[in-house]
C-alpha cells in the first residue's frame, strides 16, 4: 500500500530580520533561519526529531509498525 502525506512549510517573519519556519500540520514543529532555505532545512531537520522514535524500554507490550516517510521537494 501506498499514500502519501502532505504537509505544507509555513514561513513568517521573525525578529532581527530571521525567518520563521513551522509546518502546522505536526503541533510544535517549528524553527528559523537567516534565509529561507536555511529556515526550510532547519524545520525539516526538526521535523525529523519530532518524529524520532522513542527510546525501547523491555517492559514496553505495545505493537510497533515501522512507518516510512519520504520528504521530497
Amino acid at each position: 500500500m501506498s499514500e502519501q502525506l502532505d504537509l505544507t512549510i509555513v514561513y513568517e517573519p521573525g525578529e532581527e530580520g530571521w525567518i520563521v519556519a513551522s509546518i502546522p500540520e505536526v503541533a510544535g514543529v517549528f524553527s528559523q533561519g537567516r534565509t529561507r532555505e536555511e529556515a526550510r532545512t532547519n524545520v525539516i531537520d526538526a521535523l525529523r526529531l519530532m518524529l524520532s522514535p522513542e527510546p525501547s524500554d523491555a517492559g514496553d507490550r505495545r505493537e510497533r509498525e515501522a512507518l516510512h516517510l519520504t520528504i521530497a521537494a
